[in-house]
């Protein structure tokens, strides 16, 4: 049977999404983003320092929810939460790696960007999806689209997501957050500069209010 999870969707309204190339960057980056306001971070397997960077996270900033994205294959998934993950994100899903993130004692928001991928989904009694490639896969047309017959789904959009468009995307019903990659930008972190993250952050945490008003 499913594990009950707290929602990972309503933490923060923007999940901020990284690929660290040096773990030693993991920690400072982490305390920015919790210092703004945003406390959850994914980090992806896009680099072999993915699972080092969770595992300092963990350590040394608690008060950050720390995920791993990009996982594709079941090994990863337990991988993952061997190094402390505290939640699982994938592009995409199939019959094996579904399996192996619903046993996982951690949330998890599979990837879909289709009716069929969705139901898949929802067939493991489970609602909260990541909605990948968002603005290639229809954008707000799509979720307005999918809300009337599935109205228990929700999405974390990633993909062509923006500081600008996120208001929009954060005011539909069925979106919980949304994930983007501008919070963490690759040159930010390159140069160390967890000052800028941190004001990144705090724009980000003020969405969900724009995004009411």
């Amino acid at each position: 049977m499913p594990v009950d999870h707290p929602s990972i969707l309503d933490i923060a309204p923007v999940i901020p999404v990284v690929a660290l190339h040096d773990a030693s960057d993991a920690v400072p980056l982490a305390r920015a983003l919790a210092a703004g306001g945003v406390p959850i971070v994914e980090v992806t397997l896009r680099t072999g320092e993915a699972l080092e960077a969770i595992r300092r996270i963990r350590s040394e900033v608690p008060e950050i929810t720390a995920g791993v994205g990009t996982v594709t294959v079941p090994d990863q998934v337990t991988a993952s939460v061997d190094a402390g993950a505290q939640f699982l994100v994938s592009p995409g899903q199939t019959p094996r790696l579904l399996d192996a993130m619903v046993a996982a004692p951690v949330p998890f928001l599979p990837g879909v960007a289709t009716g069929s991928e969705i139901l898949a989904v929802l067939e493991r009694d489970h609602t909260d999806m990541k909605f990948f490639p968002a603005a290639a896969s229809g954008g707000l047309d799509y979720l307005k689209a999918v809300s009337g017959p599935l109205p228990q789904v929700r999405f974390c959009p990633t993909g062509g997501i923006t500081p600008d468009n996120a208001p929009d995307y954060l005011a539909q019903p069925n979106v919980g957050c949304v994930g983007g990659s501008w919070v963490t930008p690759e040159t930010a972190v390159a140069d160390r500069d967890w000052a800028r993250i941190e004001r990144l952050a705090a724009q980000a945490a003020a969405l969900r209010q724009h995004s009411s008003a």
